[in-house]
Parts: structure tokens; C-alpha cells; sequence
């Protein structure tokens, strides 16, 4: 029968609980569709001379295949890989002081892990202790990226409950590290932004965060800041990308930036290594990644794509001393899809040598998997979690004579903390107090400047969803902003970037102290100026200006290039419809383009005028040389635009609609 090919997200490895909570969303995995595995069956275990002897029944195949098995007992275990051609039994090893835990087996391809078959059998910890264990060590990662200040506890975890969390954890393993893919600060709700994000860092610190590669929203703000934030962290930052000149650039007093870091804890010699996107310099406003070198000249920071960085920085790591080494990619998954793993972390990743553990970011998706090894290399594991706080992973990883014998890791989720109590996952639900009086220091000077109703909407305005709805088609507020931004100032064509929108409306990430506002429900909801901060976070100013038909149709093409779905380039219009077939090459997606009344728009040199932002004027998120900066006209800032029209419709007393989508932008093929 001829295959079917269906895309199915990855949902990486999810706790027992979380995955009953989250099963639905697990498609019923068939032999002529791509899917994640199917969990195994009939897992049995009990205590040998040696370890936990763990057998199962596989599922039923699936495609791609399954690669093998991860057999693991929660944290502070000593997690196996299996590879898939092995019987299907094994014995796990145990490592002194484990906790107690109950087996799980999870079967693994190249788009994720199933659901856990989860054993018969639970094992205390004194049952445990019975097995040897002298030459087991367990390493515990506790991973987070893409955290863009969301301090505060709600649908994210804030400061107070990961600190809590984090803490726990660590009861399990004394070699415990606590790693940050990057994105930790920038695109922020106001309790970080209004105070140049050193709330957030001094969360981290908090946290104990042990290291952090840079992402390209670190670089936000001009490269005193950068300096700034690395003299306030307590914990390393990693850059293997940068080039030994640019990295000399990074540093504040006695701190600086390094290609990684060695973390001593528990025996262990962890090796951390950290990469960002070299798509930073088109993400960022031009001018920030600049600085003067010692002889007073002006140079730029220099980010390399690949991986011979990457690589370098591995090497050097083991050589002085690591044990393991775990990478920070500030790269993303973006889609599974015709049986593969797609984005630019996976293909990095099947090129990094010598790693134990590749975390990703930057795409805010939740996707793992293992890399298969062999008799020779020991399995890689993948991971990558969603922004804002809303989850962390938490890994082991088995070594055994001084090899690695296998890794796992479990997604955490804010949404689950409140049902999830027992099982391989426990989430504390108890606020740590400091770093609750941390947030509340920040929250109290902004209430009075920030907690003003600025007006009403008729529904939550969406944001996010996999993939971000914002960032893979049209949008309501991408409509909303681009008309009332191509109304406003009378030209043909307004577009906007998907990724400037950091937020639902009323935001997600903005709590108001006022508890009479009117959040939730089905009638019109109250919005206040700290919404329209987390929305909107980055200050960019309006602009107008002129392009030809030829290079609208140019930009339009770099909207949807890229690592779509995934990326903040992704144009939301107003004036013009287009269509565009993501399966086709970059550079060649764009179907057609059109003005609303459906006039065919031609790739020529006949001009147009059109509103946009400062920022994508001069080439940010990759649209260099389309939009005629010499021909600009620089206004003021989108967020006074934004929220004096919300102010116009409250005094006329009009409820904001949210918009209906239209089919200015279709998605073919």
C-alpha cells in the first residue's frame, strides 16, 4: 500500500503522568504512517545480582523505524540505551544512593519517544542499595531555553517554582547541572525589560543555573548591555561560535565569556559547550553586535555557522579533563515530516562529534530523541523545550567504567504541576520564598505605571501553538497591527514580522495586580499597558517607505524561507494576499501576490509605499536591500501605536474586535 504521509509534532519524552494527561495529542501510530513509536507492553522487572532486569514487548512497527529502547527509573537513575535489533530485556544498572522509582522502557525513532510502558514493578531505594554499583555514575541535566524573562509564576513557572523544582531535583544527584539553551532575557514581559532584564539574571542566579550558551535575543540591546548581564551572572557563559576575537569582546571585569566551561559535581567533570544562531546578526537592530578592540577599531561580533566550533571547543573540552560533554545549540526543530526530524538542531547535531547530550532552542518546540551509537559511540540525546518557562527537561545520563551506557529525559511541564504528584515526574508546588521576594520587588514598582486599563477586546487574541501560529500563517493581531498600521499612515502595503508578536492579548506573561480587571472569560476583556508591553516588547519604531513589485515579492520570499514554520520573519500583511508552498526551495515558495481586490501585483520595478518597522527597514530578520532605507520616513514607536487605538475605541466605547481571518495569506501544497 502506498504510504501516507502524515506530519505528527514531537512531544519529546514525557513523564507517566504527563503523558496520561497529554495522550491525546499521541496519533494512533499505523504501518503506512509516519508517527512516533508505540509504547511498549507488558514490562516487567526485578532486582538481579547485577541490576534491574527490565523486559517488554515492542509495539508495533512503525515509520521511520524504531531505533531502539530507553529503559530508565526517573531521577537519579542510571538510564541504557538499547539499540532495536537487541533482545528485548535488559539490565539497568543502579548507582549508590539512587532514590526509589519504578521502571519505564520507551521505544524511540527520529521523531520522538513514545509514550512509557511502565513497569509491574516499583523498587525502593533500600531494595536498591542491595545491587553493586561501584563503577555507576548518574549526571542529572536540568535544561531550559528560550525563558525571555518570564519570571513571574502563572502559565510559566516564574523564578519561585523553578527555583523550588530545581532544588528538588537535585536531592536525586550530586552530579547535578542546571543549563540554559539561550534567549534567557530580551522579547520579556515589563518586570525584565523595564529594568534591563537583570531581574531575570538575578533569577538565574537564584536558580543556580550553572551555565548559558547566548541566543540571539542576548544581543538585543547594544553590547555595553551584553557586558552588563555577563557581569551580573553568577553562572558561565558558553560561546564556541564567536572566533577567539569576537569572544574577547564579551566580558565585564573578571568575567568573560569562553568557548566552555568544566563543572566539577559529584565526581564528575561535566564539559559544557555553547553555539548561537548565525541568523543573530539579521535578528537583531543593526549596530548591535558592534564594539572597538584594543587598538580602537570598529569591528563586529563574527558568528560562525556549523560546526567546526562546535567541535573545536568538544575537543578542548575533554582534553582538560571532561568526563562527558553536553552541547547548548541555540538552533530549533521545526517539523516532523516525511519520516524525518527537520530543522537546522537536527542537522547540526548529526554533525557534532563527541557530545553526550545536544540541547537546542530558538524555534520554542518541545522535541526529543536519541541519536543511535553503536559498540564504538555511545547514543546522543536530543532535546529542546517551548519558551517562557512553561516546561524544563530533566535528563540522566548513565556512565558505566567510565563509558556511557545510555541517557533520558523527561519534559516537565508548568501545566501539569498541579495534577502531577507521583509517578517518574513530581513537580513542587510550593514557591521557593526568595525567589518569590525577588518577583515581587520588581512587580511592586511597576504596578502603578503598568496595571493602567487601556481597553477592552472581544477575545483572547492567539499567539503560539505548534508551530506558532504567528509565525507559519496569517494571525489576528498580524492583521490587526498591519492595517491599523497601512490605515494610520495612508500607504498601499503594511507588513510586519510574526515573531515581533511575543504574546497573547491580554498576555499570558503579565499578571495585573488589579484583581477587578476582567481576564477571562467569554465577554470582552480588560487590557492593560503591561500587556501591551509583553506583547510588543521591543521598542521598534514605525516606518514608511517605498518597494518595487519585484522586491515585494523578494521579501515576501525571505517571510517564508528560512526555517520555516518556525521563524519571527514570517510576514502578517495588510493591502496584498499571497500564497506560498513551503515544500518547495527557498527563495522559490511564493506563489503569487495580489492586492486585496485580487489585482495581480508583478515582480517589476513599478513602486509602491508601505508601512513597516524601523527594524526590518534595515535589514532585521533577513530583509536586506528590499525596502529602500533611503527613501524611509521614521515615526514613532508601534506601541504607542497599538495602544492609542486601543484608547480611541474604549472612549468611543467600542469593544476591540479581534479580527476574523481573511485569506490574505494561504498556505498551498
Amino acid at each position: 500500500m502506498k504510504n501516507i504521509k502524515t506530519k505528527f509534532a514531537g512531544i519529546g519524552v514525557l513523564a507517566v503522568a504527563a503523558s496520561l494527561l497529554f495522550s491525546s495529542l499521541v496519533p494512533a501510530a499505523q504501518a503506512v504512517s509516519y508517527s512516533l513509536p508505540n509504547a511498549p507492553t507488558g514490562v516487567t522487572s526485578y532486582i538481579g545480582s547485577k541490576g534491574v532486569v527490565v523486559r517488554w514487548t515492542p509495539g508495533a512497527d512503525v515509520l521511520p523505524p524504531v531505533t531502539g529502547y530507553v529503559v530508565s527509573a526517573g531521577a537519579g537513575s542510571c538510564p541504557i540505551f538499547v539499540p532495536a535489533s537487541n533482545h528485548s530485556n535488559v539490565t539497568m544498572p543502579v548507582v549508590a544512593g539512587q532514590p526509589g522509582g519504578t521502571p519505564i522502557v520507551q521505544a524511540v525513532n527520529a521523531y520522538g519517544f513514545s509514550a512509557p510502558g511502565v513497569s509491574n514493578k516499583s523498587f525502593t531505594a533500600v531494595q536498591l542499595a542491595t545491587v553493586g554499583y561501584s563503577t555507576n555514575k548518574n549526571v542529572q541535566i536540568l535544561q531550559l531555553s528560550d525563558l525571555h524573562g518570564a519570571i513571574e509564576t502563572g502559565s510559566s513557572f516564574g523564578t519561585a517554582l523553578l527555583m523550588s523544582n530545581w532544588d528538588a531535583d537535585r536531592k536525586a544527584s550530586a552530579a547535578t547541572v542546571a543549563l540554559s539553551s539561550g534567549d534567557n532575557i530580551g522579547a520579556a514581559p515589563p518586570i525584565s525589560t523595564q529594568f534591563e532584564e537583570l531581574p531575570t539574571i538575578g533569577s538565574l542566579n537564584l536558580m543556580k543555573l550553572d551555565a548559558s550558551a547566548f541566543g540571539n535575543h542576548e544581543h538585543d540591546r547594544n553590547l555595553a548591555h551584553v557586558q552588563k548581564v555577563i557581569g551580573a551572572s553568577d553562572f558561565q557563559w558558553v560561546a564556541a561560535n564567536y572566533g577567539d576575537e569576537s569572544l574577547a569582546a564579551l566580558k565585564s571585569g573578571n568575567k568573560a565569556a569562553k568557548p566552555f566551561t568544566i563543572i566539577d559535581r559529584g565526581g564528575v567533570k561535566i564539559g559544557v559547550v555553547g553555539a548561537n544562531t548565525p541568523e543573530t546578526i539579521e535578528q537583531v537592530f543593526p549596530g548591535n553586535l558592534d564594539y572597538t578592540d584594543a587598538n580602537g577599531a570598529k569591528k563586529t561580533i563574527q558568528i560562525e555557522a556549523g560546526v567546526a566550533g562546535i567541535n573545536k571547543a568538544i575537543v578542548g573540552a575533554k582534553a582538560a579533563g571532561a568526563d562527558i560533554v553536553i552541547v547548548l545549540l541555540h538552533q530549533g526543530w521545526t517539523e516532523n515530516a516525511d519520516g524525518v526530524a527537520k530543522g537546522l538542531y537536527n542537522f547540526l547535531a548529526s554533525n557534532i562529534k563527541g557530545a553526550t547530550a545536544i540541547y537546542g532552542g530558538h524555534s520554542h518546540q518541545t522535541f526529543s530523541t536519541v541519536i543511535p551509537g553503536d559498540k564504538f559511540k555511545a547514543p546522543v540525546l536530543l532535546g529542546e523545550v517551548r519558551n517562557a518557562g512553561v516546561e524544563y527537561t530533566r535528563s540522566q545520563i548513565c556512565i558505566r567504567n567510565g563509558k556511557v551506557v545510555g541517557t533520558s529525559l523527561q519534559h516537565v511541564l508548568k501545566a501539569a504541576a498541579p495534577t502531577i504528584t507521583t509517578g517518574v515526574v513530581s513537580t513542587v508546588t510550593t514557591q521557593d520564598p526568595a525567589g518569590a521576594a525577588l518577583v515581587k520587588k520588581y512587580k511592586d514598582q511597576l504596578t502603578t505605571k503598568l496595571d493602567v486599563k487601556i481597553g477592552q477586546v472581544s477575545e483572547v487574541f492567539p499567539r503560539g501553538g505548534t508551530p506558532a501560529v504567528e509565525r507559519s500563517g496569517e494571525n489576528p493581531m498580524g492583521d490587526y497591527i498591519a492595517d491599523l498600521l497601512r490605515t494610520k499612515y495612508k500607504t498601499d502595503f503594511a507588513l510586519t514580522n510574526g515573531g515581533g508578536i511575543r504574546d497573547t492579548f491580554p498576555a499570558k506573561n503579565y499578571s495585573p495586580a488589579d484583581s477587578t480587571l476582567v481576564r477571562t472569560g467569554t465577554g470582552a476583556l480588560d487590557v492593560t499597558l503591561g500587556d501591551a508591553f509583553t506583547v510588543y516588547p521591543f521598542g521598534n519604531q514605525v516606518a514608511t517607505t517605498v518597494v518595487t513589485g519585484e522586491n515585494l515579492w523578494k521579501a515576501l520570499e525571505n517571510g517564508v524561507g528560512g526555517n520555516y514554520p518556525a521563524d519571527g520573519r514570517f510576514p502578517q500583511v495588510s493591502g496584498l494576499k499571497f500564497s506560498f508552498d513551503s515544500s518547495k526551495p527557498v527563495g522559490s515558495r511564493i506563489i503569487d501576490v495580489t492586492k486585496t481586490d485580487g489585482t495581480p501585483i508583478a515582480k517589476d520595478s513599478k513602486e509602491y509605499t508601505l508601512t513597516t518597522l524601523d527594524y526590518i527597514i534595515y535589514g532585521g530578520d533577513g530583509y536586506v536591500n528590499v525596502f529602500s532605507p533611503s527613501k524611509a520616513k521614521v515615526y514613532g514607536a508601534l506601541l504607542d501605536v497599538f495602544v492609542d487605538a486601543l484608547k480611541a475605541d474604549m472612549a468611543a466605547g467600542k469593544v476591540t474586535k479581534l479580527p476574523v481571518l481573511d485569506g490574505r495569506v494561504k498556505k498551498v501544497g
